[in-house]
């Protein structure tokens, strides 16, 4: 079982593995990514407490989810001691369960979605889970994970700020994990 109150990034390689079902849809998480709030400059919780990201301050074992770019869903994992503002954001995972309805939601253009691009990326993860802002501080329901896959760590991508620290962490070889696959090499 999982201890949601410990730090995000002893949190984060503990949820590989792990499934989420939301909405009808159910993913195995294969890539995560932790934030470690006022000691994290790319936490969206480093300079304090605003409306936008409160649900991260609250409890343990929670959503957080936020807009990405005026277009993206992403949700991330209240980590860490209430009060704290820590949180694992749910980078890529496969869909075990919920297939026809993830691939419904990621439908783009009448163009077929090839399976481990179904829940590549925070976004299209958030897409295929059908997750809203109206899921933001809600409690979060994983389902265990039957062994501790293998799993490695490295810099975090798309961001700008702190992006070398070792924080993100990945399944290796899982065809659901964003580019870069290969570090560490």
């Amino acid at each position: 079982m999982i201890d949601f109150s410990a730090p995000a990034d002893i949190v984060a390689p503990q949820l590989l593995g792990c499934t989420i079902t939301h909405n009808g849809v159910t993913i195995r998480l294969t890539e995560v990514e932790a934030y470690l709030g006022s000691d994290d400059a790319a936490a969206h919780t480093y300079r304090g407490k605003t409306a936008r990201n409160a649900a991260m301050f609250g409890p343990p074992g929670r959503l957080y989810v936020y807009l990405s770019y005026g277009i993206h869903l992403n949700g991330n994992i209240v980590c860490a001691p209430e009060g704290t503002g820590q949180g694992c954001l749910m980078r890529g995972g496969e869909v075990i369960s919920g297939e026809e309805l993830a691939r419904e939601r990621r439908q783009a253009n009448g163009k077929t979605i090839a399976y481990e691009n179904l829940a590549r990326g925070p976004g299209n993860l958030g897409r295929s889970l059908g997750l809203s802002l109206e899921d933001n501080g809600t409690p979060i329901m994983l389902g265990e994970r039957d062994s501790e896959p293998e799993w490695v760590a490295g810099p975090r991508i798309g961001i700008s700020k702190n992006a070398d620290a070792p924080y993100r962490f990945w399944i290796p070889k899982n065809k659901t994990v964003s580019t870069p696959r290969g570090y560490p090499k």
